[in-house]
């Protein structure tokens, strides 16, 4: 029998050795057996080769992350198979094997008791195999207590995974295998790619087996959407449809009490919209104070984690909580406001596919406005920003937990227009190349977010306004600076007005002039994210994603001292598609000189094939910020 296992294993060992760096997965099977009741008994085998030092030392402790109020997990075998031929099993239940630790796991903002099982290996040589098997029942969110009750998904009676059919580092052999009873009526999909799919009854059950060899790392790329939306993973559910799902997330938090307001609350929402103009200013003045009098820290709490959003007592008394308690708590606001509100869920940064898993990582809300249509709010995502919803979100899956139940559904694409950046300056250059004048920039949406950062170190602000326009042109000098207050965001966009001076800006004679107009150089870079691609590929293989869309125009208004009658300056091509717009156009009467650029992109996601028009705008962007204007007599 161990003859056969080493013939498999180095059968195996020559499939995708050009593409091992740091260490290869020879295999990595999970088998899978649900109870009726949902629970699920996860059985892991796994096995790497070591390929460089690194690897070796990426893999000398061995971790299992686990949630104690949710899940159970225990290693049942580690074994190091040395170089050397020499077996050195280190934990296989016994006494006298290696400890296994049990630590608290490392936590940024949310502290939710999660925690890690850890085997030490210790030191490894390249070339030796490293085996180990686990258990683990339960599921990932935290949400009821008591004997195995706490390891049942909250939506009892159903099974949902989502699995990676890729990774970081090269995999032989990788299978996933589900038993389940066969009235569950198990749904699958596969996407971005093929994996070997077999399917065997056994009396009342069914048994799923997927499978794919010779699994290769891809080569990321900048602004790459998530590796689930473009490399090939699997998608499973036992829920009917997304209906089934949106009536389970409303029941499951009615029944909790997670919008039962208090007299505390309604106190205070009676406070914040006494002076409310109308429905729309109701709904804003409660959105925003709750973004920016909630501050973003998750406290485990014991049950209640998870799906449930906490009540709206404790939220209100604490004013502390990650994305589920601040939209849980307006939820409770505006109710007692007199909306109809709901809790949604959604999933930043990735695609939701249609097979009803379990792909949900955000927590927002929606209001009925009295016209009977949805709005999307999200006060987590708003804390000092204008929009109610940030439309950084936009192109993203969401399910609503409505009392009849809802679809799923994708947020809309926010035009460029909403997202503005205007750059205007009003300037003049004297015989000595002198340029003087002011520089005033005004923002809405996601860029009035980007430039209003700027305010984020109040005791820098002067510092920091000076230092954009230091960046651009180290020489100038900003004699006076004036901009809204930033605690007044509601009230109106974003706008900062410079009054500057730069000696030896320009060349100037008689003849000719030469200069770059200032406007142009890309002031406030901080609210232009496209311009950080790198394009000096001309294709992309997947698709790609900005911050949001933007609309920015910068235009410049220069007297000189002189009259000229020409312009030597050839603008980029304008360019118009689905994709985004550029365009610039110029000027000269006499003495003043009038120059304006316009770039506009469209949306936040983009494909792979809309990227030769996304680069062209980019560098036409960055081409014109170093373009000299040559007016000649």
């Amino acid at each position: 029998m161990k003859k056969k296992v080493l013939m498999l294993l180095a059968a195996l060992s020559t499939i995708g050795l050009a593409a091992a760096e740091n260490q290869r997965t020879i295999y990595d099977s999970t088998y899978v057996f649900m109870e009726s009741s949902g629970l699920s008994h996860v059985y892991g085998h796994k096995m790497i080769e070591m390929k460089s030092t690194h690897g070796c030392s990426e893999n000398s402790v061995i971790k299992l992350d686990y949630d104690p109020l949710s899940a159970y997990v225990e290693f049942k075998l580690v074994v190091v198979h040395r170089i050397n031929g020499k077996d050195d099993t280190l934990y296989a239940g016994r006494k006298n094997d290696v400890k296994v630790y049990d630590y608290t796991a490392p936590a940024r903002l949310i502290y939710w008791g999660a925690k890690q099982k850890m085997v030490e290996v210790g030191h490894l040589e390249v070339g030796d195999r490293l085996e180990y098997k686990t258990y683990r029942k339960g599921f990932t969110y935290a949400l009821l207590a008591g004997d195995d009750s706490k390891y049942i998904p909250p939506m009892k009676g159903h099974f949902y995974d989502i699995v990676p059919f890729w990774s970081s580092e090269p995999i032989d052999l990788k299978v996933y295998r589900v038993n389940a009873l066969t009235s569950k009526n198990m749904r699958y999909e596969i996407y971005n790619g093929k994996v070997k799919t077999e399917t065997r009854k056994e009396k009342d059950r069914t048994i799923y087996t997927f499978s794919k060899q010779n699994i290769k790392p891809i080569k990321g790329e900048q602004g790459m959407l998530a590796h689930n939306d473009v490399e090939c993973k699997l998608l499973l559910s036992t829920s009917p449809n997304w209906e089934a799902k949106s009536m389970w997330f409303y029941n499951v938090n009615e029944d909790y009490g997670s919008f039962k307001a208090t007299r505390e609350l309604h106190k205070q929402v009676d406070i914040l919209i006494i002076n409310a103009k109308d429905e729309e200013d109701s709904i804003s003045i409660l959105t925003h104070w709750v973004a920016d009098n909630m501050r973003y820290a998750g406290i485990s709490m014991g049950p209640g984690e998870g799906y449930t959003l906490h009540n709206a007592e404790m939220n209100l008394s604490d004013r502390c909580g990650v994305c589920k308690d601040k939209a849980g708590l307006l939820v409770a606001m505006l109710r007692a406001a007199g909306f109809k509100a709901y809790a949604a869920m959604t999933m930043a940064g990735e695609r939701i596919d249609r097979i009803p898993a379990d792909q949900f990582n955000h927590s927002v809300c929606v209001v009925q406005r009295r016209n009977g249509e949805y709005q999307l709010l999200d006060p987590t995502w708003v804390p000092n920003v204008r929009e109610l919803w940030s439309s950084a979100e936009q192109q993203q899956g969401y399910l609503m937990g409505l009392p009849k139940g809802a679809d799923l559904m994708e947020t809309p694409v926010s035009a460029p227009e909403n997202h503005y950046l205007y750059i205007k300056a009003n300037t003049k250059i004297d015989q000595s190349g002198l340029l003087t004048g002011t520089i005033t920039i005004t923002a809405e949406g996601q860029s009035d977010a980007a430039v209003r950062r700027i305010f984020g170190r109040q005791g820098d602000w002067k510092e920091a306004l000076e230092s954009e326009i230091l960046k651009i042109c180290p020489q100038a000098v900003v004699k006076k600076v004036k901009h809204t207050r930033p605690d007044e965001y509601l009230k109106q966009p974003v706008s900062i007005e410079y009054e500057i001076e730069i000696p030896d800006y320009a060349i100037v004679s008689k003849n000719e002039a030469i200069f770059v107009p200032i406007s142009m150089r890309n002031i406030f870079s901080r609210a232009m994210s496209h311009l950080r691609f790198d394009t000096s590929k001309k294709e992309k293989a997947y698709p790609f994603a900005d911050a949001c869309s933007r609309l920015v125009k910068m235009s410049e208004t220069v007297e000189l001292p002189f009259a000229y009658g020409n312009c030597n300056y050839t603008p980029c091509e304008s360019i118009k598609n689905s994709t985004g717009r550029y365009d610039i156009s110029y000027q000269i009467d006499g003495s003043v000189f009038e120059i304006e650029e316009t770039v506009a992109l469209n949306k936040r996601k983009y494909e792979a094939a809309e990227w030769p028009t996304f680069r062209q705008i980019v560098e036409n962007q960055i081409k014109t910020a170093t373009k000299p204007v040559v007016l000649v007599k």
